[in-house]
């Protein structure tokens, strides 16, 4: 017989446990998950062991007699919802798949499927995919009769983006437009007009999107008070796991199912709420207080993860913003080194010294697949893809794709490959179908007229060629020839050349059109840019592309000569959230860069950003290294960044501060001296300005 362990059950009376709780949990963790119920919002730390907690909760209950279908447990990945249900099962050793345990739209699906007919569907409704629903809106674009060759409309997917962000906010799609994507408020009524369409189609053809999900299963809720009654009787216990990161539709949506009972237990960290851009609503779960009075406030302050060092970086960070819950991680980990902050003169630099440390680090028996490169926006891994390239080093990118496999990189490169090999047909043709009405055999029609030409490049921008431009397109075929007239003269200075690229209003209008994320896009490119300021001509930038592009990164030959399988981890901080690593870099830590310029004038966004850098250093277990570019070479010549206020934040003895040396620069003598010019970059800290190099030193 298995020995029973007598504790005080949910309901009060003492009852004897499979589970030693007492024996398996924290001094934190036993009172939350023994709790007797109420309303309770736990703040987890980062690294405290949210996971565990709520999974022996849920076995608490099972155990103290609650039927498991009387259970909710929402999360936010089915995946997590799985691994708790499966380790409920392990500790209590029996079936527990009656648990209501799953996504909001996983149960949203299962509730609609019973009661669809109450909000206007068959219940043998489709749920569409991201491509499905797509290909539906350019049908409702089609049939709304915009054209969209007169003028730039956004494409499916950009109007996705839109239509869901006023779905999960509780928006109107007017002030989505006004403040998330201003490029499109002249076009404000033609997509109200699609979004109507939009609706009654999926309406017409008995199908949801995923945002439907949410949508309708509150309005079921909401119109229908005897099924809200129904499942709020039902549900004796709601647990909610990453509170933080709901939305206003999904706080609407818990608290009529928590209404009978109130035994609802959130469980998240206001800290690491960084999903706006997502819906994501802050203020869901600080104001829990308040929308619970009687509600009881655990925190979760103990970290498994992380050193104490670490720890002190995450604390002293976090304990500025403005509107958080007050805690204080700590650890029972051994100390460990201080985290480091160390200032490389170049973005190059700052690259070759990662590439190097993880190198270093290697050496001395860590593994690459315990190393993790964080950053702010993508487009600030490309110098340090390149660099780990160059080295051989293995690395895997969770950000997204590598940058030089990314859309808009490859349609820049074409216009650069075309200009320096005229004879390039696959250069030729991409560049070309990015005109409006000219599809393949347009395209294939004007490359045979170049290829047949003396002078290819001359053809392209003379008068002749509009004879085979289709009607309706005159207008952006000039811009074409503008542009590739202008960097005909540009060919001695790639950067110049990409800078009129990507600035030009045909290809500007493109990008507007074409991604909802296009200042991230151009981000990417004026990164691009500054790259190539370092190539002579276009020539030596090409051959240097192609060759960092061609070689294998994949394996690193140990002493023995054997194929070692292991690689570093490059990611955007908020695709790392959740994750762990032994040794973490975050690099790019300049202001304006990270936090990003687009916060500044924003405190809700700024005070995200905050939040986004403590996820970011509560992601390391061991060490942590920081750093940042003094000087960016970009389109306007070298100008001297600003230290993150975040780092400048930080007292002096939490980290320390390393001098890389010169020799690590490519060229030692262009290094510069910026030590003496610290008094600038302080003195203009309020401003985001760029500070031109040449200035300082006349």
């Amino acid at each position: 017989m298995p020995q029973k362990y007598i504790l005080k059950s949910h309901f009060g009376a003492e009852k004897s446990f499979r589970i030693n709780y007492k024996e398996d949990l924290t001094a934190e963790q036993l009172p939350i998950v023994t709790a007797p119920g109420g309303p309770m919002l736990v703040i987890a730390g980062a690294g405290s062991g949210k996971t565990r907690t709520v999974t022996y909760r849920v076995a608490f209950l099972v155990e103290s007699g609650v039927p498991l279908e009387r259970i909710l447990l929402v999360t936010f990945t089915n995946k997590a919802a799985r691994e708790m249900l499966s380790r409920v099962e392990l500790l209590l050793k029996k079936d527990v798949k009656g648990v209501w345990g799953g996504t909001f739209h996983h149960i949203g699906n299962r509730l609609l499927r019973k009661h669809a007919k109450l909000i206007g569907y068959e219940p043998t409704f489709t749920i569409l995919d991201r491509a499905d629903s797509k290909d539906l809106i350019d049908a409702c674009t089609g049939e709304a009769q915009i054209d969209v060759k007169a003028r730039r409309f956004p494409k499916g997917d950009a109007l996705q983006d839109i239509f869901s962000l006023s779905v999960n906010t509780g928006r109107p799609i007017v002030d989505v437009i006004a403040y998330n994507y201003n490029q499109f408020e002249p076009l404000t009524a033609e997509i109200e007009a699609v979004y109507g369409l939009y609706i009654q189609r999926k309406k017409k053809n008995n199908s949801m999107d995923f945002d439907d999900l949410l949508y309708y299963w509150w309005k079921l809720l909401e119109e229908n008070p005897a099924v809200a009654e129904a499942y709020a009787s039902k549900f004796l216990h709601v647990l909610v796991d990453e509170y933080q990161d709901t939305n206003t539709l999904q706080a609407k949506i818990i608290n009529i199912l928590a209404a009978r009972h109130r035994n609802l237990m959130v469980v998240g960290d206001d800290s690491q709420s960084i999903y706006s851009f997502r819906g994501a609503h802050f203020k869901n779960i600080i104001n829990f207080p308040k929308v619970y009075p009687d509600a009881k406030l655990y925190k979760m302050e103990v970290n498994h993860r992380s050193t104490p060092e670490i720890l002190n970086i995450a604390n002293s960070s976090i304990i500025l913003a403005k509107e958080k819950f007050e805690k204080n991680l700590r650890t029972n980990k051994p100390g460990g080194p201080k985290p480091v902050v160390a200032g490389l003169t170049t973005v190059h630099e700052q690259a070759a010294f990662v590439a190097q440390r993880m190198l270093e680090l290697r050496e001395e028996g860590h593994r690459l697949n315990d190393m993790a490169i964080l950053y702010r926006s993508h487009y600030q891994s490309m110098e340090i893809q390149l660099e780990l390239t160059k080295r051989g080093v293995p690395f895997e990118i969770r950000s997204g794709l590598r940058f030089f496999e990314e859309a808009h990189i490859k349609d820049v490169m074409a216009y650069l490959k075309a200009l320096h090999n005229p004879k390039d047909e696959i250069s030729w043709l991409r560049i070309l179908k990015l005109l409006p009405k000219i599809g393949p055999k347009t395209a294939e029609k004007i490359f045979q007229r170049l290829i047949e030409a003396e002078q290819p490049l001359a053809e392209i921008i003379a008068d002749k060629i509009m004879a085979l431009v289709p009607g309706g397109c005159e207008r952006a075929f000039r811009q074409f020839q503008s542009i590739f007239a202008r960097i005909i003269e540009q060919q001695g200075a790639p950067a110049e050349m990409i800078k009129i690229i990507s600035q030009s209003d045909y290809y500007g209008e493109y990008l507007k059109s074409q991604y909802p994320n296009y200042r991230e896009r151009l981000e990417d490119l004026e990164q691009l840019g500054s790259y190539s300021t370092q190539f002579k001509d276009l020539d030596e930038l090409l051959s240097a592309l192609a060759l960092a592009s061609g070689l294998e990164s994949e394996t690193i030959v140990d002493g023995q000569g054997s194929a070692d399988k292991e690689a570093c981890v490059l990611s955007t901080i908020h695709q790392a959230k959740g994750l762990e690593w032994n040794i973490v870099f975050i690099v790019w830590l300049a202001d304006g860069r990270f936090p990003s310029y687009l916060s500044f004038a924003k405190d809700e966004e700024m005070e995200e950003e905050r939040r986004l850098f403590y996820v970011a250093v509560t992601r390391a277990k061991d060490e942590l290294y920081m750093s940042y570019p003094i000087v960016y070479s970009g389109y306007d010549g070298d100008v001297l960044m600003k230290t993150s206020r975040f780092l400048d934040e930080l007292p002096s003895w939490t980290y320390d501060k390393w001098e890389i040396e010169h020799e690590m620069a490519r060229d030692e003598e262009e290094a510069i001296d910026l030590s003496q010019y610290n008094e600038v970059k302080v003195k203009n800290r309020d401003k985001f300005e760029a500070i031109d190099i040449k200035d300082l030193f006349n």
